[in-house]
């Protein structure tokens, strides 16, 4: 288990470094999140409606981790597959899941920022009355659900050992799950054979968290509940990644660009 954790914080390290080194992804990665948020707030604001102002905002700060992840996830192995290092990471002693988590968890955590930058830009731009009543719990509820959407990063991020344009997944449910996933909206007022959908996405716990902790409520049963579907996404992104590892290597299509 300590040999474990500690491949999982060293690819997480190196992956941090990795992708500081780029001032072009640092520069979007300050700028996008707050064009997204400016358009929340504005959309928003003119509803005249400050409680669903607010929800909206501790919602348009969860974006920002699940578009950091989405877009980036299967995008990242397709790197590897471009710089001719992806056969290197299969033909590692260690687990293959265990190199791929740390992309999709640094992803994340770089989404953390997403989400702290939303929230303050909202309180200092645009003077909306953001108050953290449980900020300790606040931040509890941001690390699970940062940790339970990269464990779904990761599902999608396997799938571009078969599949060169699986990076394409990513993004074509970066939208869809705003909205499923009750980022803008309720989930109560999703039409009803949408929800079941909603109850089995991480996201949607950890979005319903965030928001206990930011207005005191009580979020450990939806943190429980996303850490829980978070490891069953885990487990199926493991078992996938083997079965496409398996098939790429039969078709000999793991290096292809």
């Amino acid at each position: 288990m300590t040999a474990t954790l500690r491949l999982l914080g060293m690819g997480w390290w190196l992956q941090m470094k990795t992708r500081s080194r780029d001032p072009f992804d640092g520069i979007l990665n300050i700028i996008y999140p707050l064009i997204f948020a400016t358009t929340v707030f504005m959309m928003f604001r003119e509803g005249g409606d400050e409680s669903a102002l607010i929800t909206a905002a501790v919602g348009a700060s969860v974006m920002g981790v699940w578009s950091a992840v989405a877009t980036s996830a299967a995008g990242s192995l397709q790197n590897e597959r471009r710089q001719g290092t992806l056969e290197l990471l299969v033909a590692a002693p260690a687990p293959f899941p265990l190199l791929v988590v740390p992309m999709t968890l640094a992803m994340a955590t770089l989404g953390l920022y997403s989400l702290v930058a939303t929230l303050l830009w909202g309180r200092i731009v645009f003077q909306i009355p953001i108050s953290i009543d449980q900020p300790l719990v606040f931040a509890a509820a941001a690390i699970a659900t940062a940790a339970g959407i990269s464990l779904m990063g990761f599902l999608l991020a396997v799938t571009a050992v078969r599949y060169r344009a699986a990076w394409a997944l990513g993004t074509a449910l970066e939208f869809p799950i705003w909205i499923v996933c009750g980022f803008l909206i309720p989930v109560a007022t999703l039409p009803e054979w949408v929800q079941p959908i909603s109850w089995i996405l991480p996201p949607t716990w950890g979005v319903a968290a965030i928001q206990d902790a930011a207005f005191g409520g009580t979020p450990w049963v939806n943190i429980a509940i996303c850490l829980g579907l978070s490891a069953v996404y885990g487990v199926i992104g493991a078992l996938l990644a083997g079965r496409l590892v398996n098939a790429a290597r039969t078709h000999a299509t793991l290096a292809l660009t």
